[in-house]
Order: structure tokens, then C-alpha cells, then sequence
């Protein structure tokens, strides 16, 4: 049986050696067994602006009167988002808002409740 891990990308079990590198021939993903390591370490945390830590499904409230891009509605002070989605990027955060639809958020303009 196999020591080598799974592959990250497809999490195939039948990854092999090929020189300093890990291969899948299932998906034809390689990497580096010592980034591998690395990148586990890496775990993204998301604070809100008093250093809550926030996961996906939480609920938040604004803490800034907030003018929505392209049009005249503003997100008010207090408006709370249920069901927030972490993402990746410079607005750390996806949501519905009641009355105003889809956005993206930093979470330095919220608070968890």
C-alpha cells in the first residue's frame, strides 16, 4: 500500500513519484509534497472589525453607513446579513441584503452578532 497522499486536486489515492514532484494520473495534477506541507499551515482567518472570528453561515451587522457601487442605495447602519459566505479577495465577504440583493463586503465594515 501506498504512503504518498492523496492527490489535493481530485483526492485520488493512486498519486506516484516522479522525481522531487507527486503526480495523479487520474487528473495530471503535480506538486510538491514540501508545498503541501506549507500550504495546510496557511488556514485563512477572517476577523470582523472587533476581532471576532467569522465563519460561513454567521450572522452580521453593519457598523457604517455603506453606499452601494452604481446606484443610490445605501446599506444602513445596524442592517443585519444572515448567512454571510466567506470568499477570497479584497471584500472578504458574499450576502444577500434584504431590499438590496447580491454583495460583497469587507469584513472590516461588520460586526458579528
Amino acid at each position: 500500500m501506498s504512503t504518498l497522499p492523496a492527490c489535493p486536486q481530485c483526492n485520488s489515492e493512486y498519486t506516484y513519484e516522479d522525481g522531487a514532484m507527486l503526480v495523479c494520473p487520474e487528473c495530471a495534477h503535480e506538486w510538491s509534497p514540501s508545498a503541501e506541507a506549507a500550504s495546510g499551515e496557511e488556514a485563512r482567518v477572517i476577523k470582523d472589525s472587533v476581532g471576532n472570528v467569522l465563519q460561513d453561515g454567521d450572522t452580521v451587522s453593519v457598523i457604517k453607513d455603506l453606499k452601494v457601487k452604481g446606484s443610490s442605495l445605501v446599506v444602513k447602519v445596524g442592517t443585519k446579513v444572515k448567512g454571510i459566505r466567506l470568499v477570497d479577495g479584497d471584500h472578504d465577504i458574499d450576502c444577500k441584503i434584504d431590499g438590496i440583493g447580491a454583495m460583497k463586503l469587507k469584513s472590516e465594515f461588520v460586526r458579528k452578532v
